[in-house]
C-alpha cells in the first residue's frame, strides 16, 4: 500500500489518501473503482480501501488513534467505532446504510455479554464495503485527546442563585389545615424572608417523608434567579444537610466540551473534565453541520443528542471525581456559540447557515435542566444560558466579555477568542465592538498532513536554528527538548506521533524566521535554503520536522498545503480584528487578549511573526487561558454577574464580516506573514525576518538578506 495525495473536497488543502492496487484514486482502472473513501473523526484522516477491508485495519495503516489489544477477535471492545451515515458536504461523502458490512455474531455476543452503545461497532468485526465517516470515540483512543480547558483560579465573589436554608416547620395541626408545602413556605418567609415560592412534582412527592424523617427540620435548596420571578423549591433533605450544593459550569465548543463540578458554598472548583464533541463526525466546523443539518432529514436531532449524551457523561464524570451525588448539581450554566446553541436546545441551526444569520433566541435563557437533555443532574436542576450577541457572536463571546470586561478597560483591547470559529472583541468603556471570523480547524491540527489533536506524543513547540536550519521540538507528556539526553526514554514506545496546532503556528513561524518560508508562504528548495531537510513533494517541497521511520514511527514534515491552511486561517483571523479596528477608526491596540483553550499554549512572538494578531508590544499580548468558562462560572456562582452581562451585550455592536466588502481585501493583504502592507513595528524590534524570494529560485540561502518586520 503506498500512499498518494488527492485533493480535500471544500478544504482548500491536500491530504494524504491510502490507495490500493496500482492506481491512485478517481482513475479510470478497475481497482480503484472499487476502493471506498474512509474518513476518521476527529483526526480528519482520510484514505482509501478495497471493499471488505476491515476497520481497524484502515485505523492503523493511516495511522488513527484506534486502540485494541485482543488481536481483532471481538473480545476487549478498545475499538468502538461509531459510523455517520447521511450526507457530509465538508468531506464530499454520502455515507449510506450499507456502508459498513452487517452486524455479525462476534458483535452480538459481545453486546449481549458486557453491553455495546446502539450504533456502536466493533472496529476489528465491521468492514468497509462503501464510502464512510467514522467517529473514534474517546475511549477508543490509546493516546487519549488533552482537553486544555482547566479551570481558571480565579476568585469569584458568590451570590449563587441557589441556596440551602434550614428551616424548621410547624406540625400539621387539627386546627391549621393548611397543607405541607404551605407550612414549608410560611416557614421560609419568617425565617429567611424569601416571599413566593413553588414547587415541582418531584419535590412535592418527597416533601412528606422528609419533614417526618427529619422531625419536621429540613434543608432546602431554594432558587432564586436575577428576574423578579417566584422562588423555586429544588430539593428538601431531612435535617441538616452536609452534602452541599453544587453547580455545572459548560463550556460548550465545537471541538471540545469542557466542564467545571464547582462547589455553590464558595466557588471552588472540585472537578474538571473534558471531551472531544463528538459532533465532530458530523461535520469538524461549524458550517459542515450546518450542511449536514440541512442535507439531511433528522440530522440536526442525531447531533442535538450526540451532544446531549457527552454532557450528561461528563457530569458523571466529574461527579464521580469529586464523590459526590449528581442529585447535589442543582445548577448549570452553558456557554456556547450560536450553531452550539442551537442544536444543544434541539433548534434546527439551518438559518445560521445563511444571511441574515437569524437566531432563534438571542437573550439570555433560564430553564429546567432536564428540558434541555441534561438529566444526570438533580430532576429539578436549573440550566442558565447566557445570551448570544448576535449572528454567529455566540453566548461564548459573552462569557468571554463578563470574563475581561473590555466595556470598563480604560485601554483599547483585542480579545480573540481562538478556535475554529474565532471569536474577536474589540472595544474600551466608551465602545465594544464583536465579530465572528471562519478560521476553520487547522490551528487545531485538522487539515495539516501530520497533524493531531493535542494528546501526547504530539509536538506543541518547535524552535529551528537559523543559521543550520536544523529543528528541536518538545512533545505533549515529555518535559525534554527532541535534542536532551532521554528524551527518547520520557517520551517512551508510542513515540513523536504528529503535531497538533500550537506546534503548527511555532513550526511555521519558526521556519519564516530562519528563510526556509519566504513571506508569501512558499517553502524554499534544499538549493534555496542550504538544507538537505527542505524535500521534493510534487511541484513543491516540505520540511522534514522530524523522521520515525527507523524506529516505525512517522515522518512528520510541514508541507506546502500545511502552510496554506495555516495562511487562510491566520489572514481570516487578522481579517476580522482589521475590520473591528477600521470601524473604530483605529491602526493601533493597546493591548491583545487570547483566550480560549488553544489561545492559551500560542506564543505571543510566534502568533505576531505569523500575522494572526495585530502589532502591540509583546509584554502587552497575554493569555487570558479558558475565559468562556471562567465566565461560565462567574454566572455560576453571582447572580450579579448575569445581569451585569445582560446588560453589557445589549450595548455591544456586532460586525457582521460575511456581508463587509472590506473583509476579502484585509483576507488577502492578511495572507503574507506577516502582512502585505501593514507595519509592525513593535515587532520589528525583537525579530528581523530575511528577506527571502523561494518563488524566484533565489536569495535564499545562506546569504539572504534579513530585514526588519514591516
Amino acid at each position: 500500500m503506498a500512499p498518494y495525495v488527492v485533493p480535500d473536497n471544500g478544504a482548500g488543502t491536500r491530504k494524504a489518501d491510502t490507495m490500493r492496487g496500482n492506481e491512485p484514486s478517481g482513475g479510470s482502472g478497475t481497482a480503484a473503482a472499487r476502493d471506498a473513501l474512509v474518513v476518521f473523526s476527529p483526526s480528519g484522516k482520510r484514505g482509501r480501501f478495497a471493499l471488505g477491508t476491515p476497520v481497524l485495519t484502515a485505523a492503523r495503516q493511516l495511522g488513527v488513534d484506534l486502540d485494541s489489544v485482543c488481536g481483532g477477535r471481538g473480545i476487549c471492545s478498545k475499538c468502538q467505532i461509531s459510523p455517520g451515515y447521511g450526507e457530509f458536504a465538508k468531506h464530499g461523502v454520502l455515507v449510506g446504510p450499507d456502508a459498513l458490512s452487517d452486524w455479525n455474531a462476534v458483535e452480538q455476543r459481545y453486546k449481549d455479554k458486557r453491553g455495546l452503545i446502539d450504533g456502536r461497532r466493533l472496529g476489528c468485526q465491521a468492514r468497509i464495503m462503501g464510502d464512510v465517516v467514522i467517529d473514534v470515540p474517546p475511549e477508543s483512543q490509546l493516546h487519549r485527546q488533552v482537553i486544555r480547558k482547566d479551570a481558571d483560579a480565579r476568585p469569584v465573589a458568590m451570590n449563587p442563585a441557589t441556596r440551602l436554608f434550614y428551616v424548621e416547620v410547624p406540625e400539621p395541626d387539627m386546627h391549621d389545615p393548611s397543607g405541607d408545602l404551605e407550612r414549608l413556605a410560611k416557614a421560609l418567609k419568617t425565617q429567611w424572608q424569601i416571599e413566593r415560592v413553588e414547587a415541582g412534582p418531584a419535590v412535592l412527592r418527597k416533601l412528606q417523608p422528609v419533614l417526618r424523617q427529619g422531625n419536621w427540620a429540613v434543608s432546602v435548596a431554594v432558587f432564586r434567579d436575577h428576574a423578579a420571578a417566584p422562588a423555586r423549591i429544588l430539593d428538601v433533605w431531612p435535617g441538616f444537610h452536609e452534602g452541599g450544593l453544587h453547580g455545572l459550569a459548560i463550556d460548550l465548543g465545537s471541538t471540545t466540551i469542557a466542564a467545571h463540578l464547582t462547589d455553590l458554598s464558595n466557588g471552588r472548583v472540585l472537578a474538571s473534565s473534558g471531551v472531544m464533541n463528538p459532533q465532530i463526525r458530523f461535520g469538524e466546523d461549524l458550517m459542515s453541520r450546518v450542511s449536514y443539518a440541512m442535507m439531511n432529514p433528522g440530522g440536526d436531532a442525531d447531533m442535538t443528542r450526540a451532544v446531549h449524551a457527552a454532557i450528561n457523561a461528563l457530569a458523571y464524570s466529574v461527579a464521580a471525581e469529586a464523590g459526590i451525588d449528581t442529585a447535589t448539581i442543582t445548577e448549570a450554566v452553558v456557554v456556547c456559540n450560536p450553531v452550539m446553541h442551537h442544536l444543544f436546545l434541539g433548534i434546527d441551526p439551518v438559518e445560521l447557515g445563511q444571511a441574515p444569520f437569524a437566531l432563534a433566541v438571542s437573550s439570555a435563557l433560564a430553564l429546567p435542566a432536564r428540558d434541555a437533555g441534561i438529566d444526570s443532574l438533580n430532576p429539578e436542576a436549573r440550566l442558565y444560558m447566557l445570551p448570544c450577541i448576535a449572528g454567529h457572536v455566540g453566548a461564548d463571546a459573552a462569557a468571554v466579555a463578563l470574563a475581561q470586561s473590555p466595556q470598563t478597560s480604560d485601554d483599547l483591547v483585542l480579545i480573540v477568542d481562538v478556535g475554529t470559529n474565532a471569536e474577536i472583541l474589540l472595544g474600551n468603556r466608551q465602545r465594544v465592538l464583536a465579530c465572528s471570523s471562519p478560521t476553520g480547524p487547522a490551528f487545531e491540527g485538522a487539515q495539516i498532513s501530520s497533524g493531531q489533536r493535542a494528546a501526547p506524543g504530539a509536538i506543541e513547540r518547535v524552535e529551528i536554528d537559523p543559521e543550520t536550519r536544523q529543528p528541536r521540538f518538545r512533545v505533549i507528556g515529555c518535559t525534554l527538548w527532541s535534542d536532551e539526553p532521554g528524551f527518547d526514554a520520557e517520551v517512551g514506545p508510542a513515540g513523536v506521533t504528529g503535531i497538533c496546532g500550537s506546534g503548527i503556528i511555532e513550526a511555521v513561524a519558526e521556519m519564516r524566521m530562519a528563510g526556509i518560508v519566504d513571506a508569501a508562504g512558499l517553502i524554499g528548495s534544499a538549493a534555496q535554503v542550504g538544507s538537505d531537510r527542505l524535500i521534493p513533494e510534487g511541484r513543491a517541497h516540505a520540511y522534514l520536522l522530524h523522521d520515525g521511520s527507523a524506529q516505525g514511527g512517522p515522518r512528520i514534515t510541514v508541507t506546502q498545503g500545511d502552510i496554506r491552511a495555516i495562511q487562510l486561517a491566520k489572514a481570516a483571523l487578522y481579517a476580522g480584528a482589521r475590520l473591528l479596528m477600521d470601524e473604530l477608526g483605529v491602526d493601533r491596540v493597546d493591548r491583545v487578549v487570547l483566550a480560549g483553550a488553544f489561545g492559551a499554549h500560542i506564543s505571543a512572538k510566534h502568533a505576531m511573526v505569523l500575522g494572526m494578531i495585530p502589532d502591540c508590544r509583546l509584554e502587552n499580548v497575554t493569555s487570558a487561558g479558558n475565559a468562556a468558562g471562567t465566565g461560565a462560572r462567574l454566572a455560576l456562582c453571582n447572580l450579579e454577574a448575569r445581569a451585569e452581562i445582560e446588560r453589557a451585550v445589549a450595548s455591544i455592536h456586532k460586525v457582521e464580516t460575511a456581508i463587509e466588502p472590506r473583509f476579502q481585501e484585509h483576507f488577502v493583504n492578511a495572507a503574507a506573514m506577516p502582512h502585505a502592507i501593514d507595519s509592525f513595528p513593535e515587532l520589528a524590534r525583537i525579530v528581523t525576518l530575511p528577506v527571502v524570494s523561494h518563488n524566484t529560485g533565489g536569495g535564499g540561502g545562506e546569504g539572504g538578506r534579513r530585514r526588519r518586520a514591516r
